[in-house]
């Protein structure tokens, strides 16, 4: 007899257990099993007071902003809506199918009191047990950066002469300033000098291909080549060109791994004299392409080896180049 699906409401339901509900092989399990992160309460118990209303405890709030990033949920108000959806979430956040989740305003107000330092701790931390683990070599990097549209419509921006928008961001600044859960940086460094997004000063208008302007930012990144382990991070205004934070990024990752950086490996945004001159001062061997080389055309140049002049080295599993010395 086929069955009939009973749609009535259960108001008490105390048998479900969340253990048995998440599969053995869930990401999550693997993350729970390996991280504690019970740690951040030592890290932020100098931003809590002795009295007043509890908060929600430190290391749920991390949990939450780790899966914010781990299922790239779009924001943090629509993180809240889908944990009381999520059994796998509940259970990862070791919370009971009745217990109430809290605001998104909770996720914004932490990270403005526990501040970046708190953040520039936790990543540091992370990046210090990779290394422990053998995840991280040290010495051969990929450098790379991309574009992120800012959280702000191009109906934002506002042009005009370069007086009126420095007038106008010194004017927002100031008002943030006074906000509680303001995020400009005390180093804010203005961009765009004719055009500014009345949402969003920080972000600087720029394209992304073909496409069109809008505000943007700069994700710039450093990763080793050991395991995949990101070792350095910097978010800049979209204008801030990538190959302006090469060394940078190079002394970020030898503070946070310990190791001498010996290779850098790079895109020919990259290849600048200065970075050239820089790298080498510092006997980093180079891989980066050309940054003054015309990308459309793609004909040999005077000079320039093509790939039928390198022979491969099946031993060292290497090409060697015909201007190298022979070993």
């Amino acid at each position: 007899m086929m069955g009939e699906q009973k749609s009535e409401p259960q108001l008490f339901n105390y048998a479900v257990n969340l253990e048995k509900r998440v599969r053995a092989n869930h990401p999550l399990r693997q993350v729970k099993a390996v991280i504690d992160f019970s740690f951040v309460r030592e890290e932020v118990a100098r931003c809590y007071g002795r009295n007043g209303n509890e908060s929600v405890p430190p290391e749920v709030i991390l949990k939450m902003m780790f899966l914010l990033f781990f299922d790239d949920i779009k924001s943090e108000r629509e993180l809240m809506e889908v944990i009381g959806e999520r059994l796998d979430y509940l259970w990862f956040l070791d919370y009971g199918l009745d217990e109430k989740v809290p605001d998104h305003s909770v996720l914004s107000k932490a990270r403005v009191r526990w501040g970046r330092d708190v953040f520039e701790s936790l990543f540091v931390r992370t990046v210090a047990q990779c290394v422990e683990a053998g995840l991280v070599d040290g010495s051969k990097l990929h450098v790379d950066a991309s574009l992120i549209d800012a959280n702000a419509s191009k109906e934002s921006v506002t042009k005009g002469p370069a007086q009126l928008i420095e007038a106008l961001k010194r004017a927002y600044s100031a008002t943030e300033s006074k906000l509680e859960e303001t995020s400009t940086p005390q180093s804010y460094q203005a961009v765009n000098d004719r055009m500014m997004s009345q949402s969003d000063p920080d972000a600087a208008c720029v394209r992304k291909g073909s496409g069109e302007s809008r505000p943007r930012y700069h994700h710039h990144r450093v990763v080793d080549d050991a395991g995949g382990v990101i070792t350095a991070v910097e978010t800049t205004p979209g204008s801030i060109a990538e190959n302006k934070k090469l060394m940078t990024l190079i002394d970020q990752h030898e503070k946070n791994t310990r190791c001498s950086v010996q290779t850098v490996v790079a895109d020919h945004k990259y290849g600048t004299n200065e970075n050239y001159v820089a790298c080498q001062a510092r006997e980093i061997t180079t891989h980066m392409g050309e940054a003054t080389r015309n990308t459309a055309n793609t004909g040999r140049k005077e000079g320039i080896f093509g790939d039928e002049a390198f022979t491969y080295d099946p031993v060292q599993n290497i090409y060697r180049c015909p201007a190298w010395p022979d070993p």
